[in-house]
């Protein structure tokens, strides 16, 4: 049963594309580097097999489906970048490095025709033309899922609210290594605007408005 707040105009197929932040190797597979450091990883595994779950049901529904992925490429970084790890003493391994295992989607694949956005900051829209494509198909509303909450996710959650789109955030389709972080990110950006709920809600939202 679709819930009382989301209309079914909020949802529709035509103004709707679910973003899938970050579903890799590196960040939720047990084989990743994540995992390597030492990382708790059931919750990112939980929250990518509701990703699959919610891709499908947005694909049944003709809700536009766009995959975003990390890709990093080790002496290429900017000198932000390169300085930032430097003050940290960060010495642990690039994550999802171009051309290795780690970059690699998990969960929900990309099929023909879906749109795949490298990027190389945290948000979906730093530097990716990603906001631009959204919005010539006439797509303002979003919902997001991926990983990991409290980075990209919430980074692209506050981006998408500057460049005008209403955002939607599947809690138990994102995860973060930390509980605390996660249900801290997500009322946060609750408190902020976004509508935080169930994937269930969304493909049920979709399943109406189809």
């Amino acid at each position: 049963m679709t819930p009382d707040w989301i209309a079914p105009d909020w949802m529709s197929p035509g103004r709707t594309a679910l973003v899938l932040i970050d579903c890799q190797v590196d960040f939720g597979s047990p084989d990743g580097e994540m995992a390597r450091r030492g990382a708790d990883m059931a919750a990112p595994q939980a929250a990518v097999v509701k990703a699959k779950s919610l891709t499908d049901a947005a694909r049944g529904a003709s809700v536009a489906v766009m995959f975003v992925r990390l890709l990093n490429h080790p002496g290429g970084e900017n000198r932000i970048a390169r300085e930032a790890k430097q003050r940290r003493g960060d010495n642990d391994p690039d994550l999802c490095v171009e051309g290795t295992r780690g970059a690699d989607f998990i969960g929900p694949q990309p099929q023909a025709g879906e749109t795949i956005i490298s990027k190389t900051h945290f948000s979906a829209f730093a530097r990716t033309g990603l906001a631009e494509q959204l919005h010539a198909r006439g797509v303002d509303t979003l919902v997001l899922a991926g990983l990991t909450t409290e980075c990209c996710i919430q980074s692209s959650a506050w981006d998408a609210f500057e460049r005008d789109f209403h955002v939607f955030i599947a809690a138990d389709a994102c995860a973060a290594y930390e509980e605390a972080l996660h249900r801290h990110a997500l009322k946060a950006l609750e408190l902020s605007g976004a509508t935080v709920a169930a994937s269930a809600d969304f493909a049920a939202a979709w399943k109406k408005s189809f």
